[in-house]
């Protein structure tokens, strides 16, 4: 079993939202860092937001800021993803990831992850 299950993805119309929920099913290291991730098929993952759980600094990538929340509920095994005002290029695999992360640094580079789900898709249609 994927140490992280994803959920919420979904197909919706431009300009509606979704909340994407990451369970984190291993790992219990007292600093981490957790992070969604987006790919296209032949394409890169890239970051889309990422999270220190100890800190709350947060990262976005550029094109998503002001639409798209990453937050984390009390236990800090769960977080999600809001995404409001959503555009046909945001259609992708979506994908939560999790690792040990220095203090206040929310990465957002796939390759400072290790503990990764099979992804939610979701399709945005114009």
């Amino acid at each position: 079993q994927a140490p992280l299950v994803e959920s919420g993805g979904d197909s919706v119309q431009a300009g509606g939202s979704l909340i994407l929920s990451c369970e984190l099913l291993q790992y219990t290291g007292r600093r981490k860092c957790m992070a969604w991730f987006r790919q296209a098929p032949g394409k890169e993952r890239e970051g889309v937001a990422s999270l220190n759980t100890r800190s709350g600094t947060t990262e976005y990538l550029d094109s998503v800021k002001g639409r798209i929340t990453i937050s984390q509920d009390s236990a800090k095994y769960t977080n999600y993803l809001q995404m409001n005002d959503l555009k046909p290029e945001d259609s992708d695999m979506y994908y939560c990831a999790a690792d040990w992360c220095q203090e206040d640094a929310a990465p957002m580079q796939a390759p400072d992850f290790g503990f990764w789900g099979q992804g939610t898709p979701v399709t945005v249609v114009s």
